[in-house]
């Protein structure tokens, strides 16, 4: 007997935002997991690849599911109740000026004070005013997504979110190229960038914010402390090198915002993640969202050992209240129910 409106939505909610959780641990913001489709009929993350294949001539993966468009405008509906993400997305000139005090999100204790460089780079208007896209990919960063042929599928795709600054140049075929909007959470520049030790660095990161030609550099400069100094060297060499970003810093309320939703889908998260975020803004954006590189377990489908970032030579080692994270409660059982082929390890056809 099929279940009631409700309980689909939010049994289907609960396996999508498993995804996103449990391959995005969130305390430094790094992105895990492998290239997930999720084909399923209960929000805007559903993939009808049928009209997209055909047009970019790729073969559509083998699925019974089919996108639901009056379920993803439901669920759309709903998000909408809770934030405003064409504002959301980030703070605008208008509303801060230089040397305001603001009260980081996460860390209310602690404080920074608005810069000229921030000032001068925040938009003056949301940099998606307007917008919507027929289909959009977001695109994690887990070893998965190595050998899966992904990129031109992804680069078909009429908005492509990449998170933290990952390179796209050497991996093309796997990841794609097209940028419209890249996170970078502070902590990557210490991450993957050395805290710019010496112009070796500098350099490195030079190149990366060059490469990105015009798309938008979503950076949460106002979440939490230690960050501070990072996001104003970014700033500074945006400024310096007069490189051809849009930057844009999330809204104060954004993360409590889309807790809230979540909260009120029984998902209880204490702080959510990139690929949550990203998940959640894009459903007023786009018609229907792709997932890629995100997967929650050690392990893919051969039984392979999965790189934590396609990028580097970390292994996934994914801990939760002293459980591997593919063993956390709910990560299993999304592995367990999940319908034949909902998850894909690779592009069919590419």
């Amino acid at each position: 007997m099929p279940l009631p409106c409700r309980g689909w939505t939010l049994a289907l909610l609960t396996l999508l935002v498993g995804f996103l959780i449990f391959a995005d641990i969130s305390e430094i913001e790094e992105e895990s997991g492998a290239e997930v489709v999720i084909n399923d009929s209960s929000s805007p993350a559903v993939v009808d690849r049928s009209n997209e294949s055909i047009k970019h001539n790729i073969k559509p993966a083998s699925s019974k599911w089919r996108h639901n468009q009056t379920l993803s405008l439901k669920i759309r509906k709903q998000i909408l109740k809770f934030l405003d993400a064409e504002k959301d997305i980030s703070v605008l000139k208008g509303t801060l000026k230089p040397g305001d005090i603001i009260h980081y999100v996460f860390d209310r204790d602690s404080t920074m004070n608005v810069s000229q460089n921030l000032y001068e780079l925040l938009p003056r208007t949301s940099p998606l005013k307007g917008k919507q896209f027929p289909s959009c990919a977001i695109v994690g960063n887990s070893g998965v997504l190595l050998s899966s042929g992904c990129g031109p599928e992804i680069d078909a795709h009429s908005f492509v979110i990449r998170c933290n600054l990952a390179p796209v140049q050497e991996y093309s075929q796997d990841v794609g190229m097209k940028t419209d909007l890249v996170t970078m959470n502070p902590s990557v520049i210490q991450r993957a960038f050395e805290d710019l030790v010496n112009e070796t660095w500098r350099e490195k990161l030079l190149q990366r914010l060059h490469s990105l030609n015009g798309s938008i550099l979503w950076i949460p400069a106002f979440m939490a402390k230690g960050g501070k100094e990072r996001v104003e060297w970014v700033n500074e060499l945006i400024l310096k090198h007069h490189i051809n970003v849009r930057t844009a810093y999330p809204s104060l309320r954004l993360l409590h915002a889309v807790r809230g939703y979540w909260l009120t889908n029984k998902v209880h998260i204490k702080r959510p993640t990139t690929g949550l975020l990203m998940y959640t803004l894009a459903t007023r954006f786009c018609n229907q969202i792709y997932l890629y590189g995100f997967w929650p377990f050690p392990l893919d489908q051969n039984q392979n050992p999965v790189k934590y970032h396609y990028y580097d030579s970390l292994r996934v080692r994914l801990h939760l209240a002293g459980q591997p994270a593919h063993h956390a409660p709910g990560v299993q059982s999304l592995k367990d129910a999940a319908p034949a082929r909902s998850l894909e390890a690779d592009c069919g056809g590419v």
